[in-house]
């Protein structure tokens, strides 16, 4: 089991926690109050930082009702936070798109996080084919 430091920046966002038998993506909440219009940009605030392990990143997502229930999409879709980013000051925060306008409260749950390691050093070797089962090119599965 490994140990990570973590700094909360607010003592009204609940702690870290796993959720028991339902995920190993622990959920975030916003650490503070916001309010958007259609069409307007906001980095959230998580209420935290990290010092995660060396070889080790976080990938920071939206739940699967965060745009049913607050109308914001992520702008960078999948946001990575790599074991460099555990000074201090390094809040870590959501980057939102109102695609309506919105309201939302501190402690809503937004988006969830999971830690992998990082990706092993890769050497590619050119080839002129490949000895997989064609599949039928992108977009093609379950149209046959």
């Amino acid at each position: 089991m490994q140990t990570i430091k973590i700094k909360y920046f607010s003592d009204d966002i609940e702690r870290l926690r796993y959720i028991d038998g339902k995920s190993d993506w622990i959920d975030l909440r916003a650490s503070e109050e916001v309010e958007l219009k259609a069409g307007q940009f906001k980095l959230i605030k998580l209420g935290i930082a990290m010092q995660l392990p060396e070889g080790y990143e976080a990938h920071i997502v939206p739940r699967s009702s965060t745009y049913k229930n607050f109308g914001i999409i992520q702008a960078n879709h999948c946001g990575i936070i790599d074991e460099s980013y555990c000074g201090d000051n390094d809040q870590w925060m959501f980057p939102a798109i109102a695609m309506r306008d919105t309201v939302i409260h501190v402690n809503d749950r937004i988006c969830q996080f999971r830690i992998f390691e990082h990706q092993p050093t890769i050497n590619f070797e050119e080839c002129e084919h490949l000895t997989g089962a064609d599949r039928g090119g992108f977009g093609s599965t379950g149209t046959h």
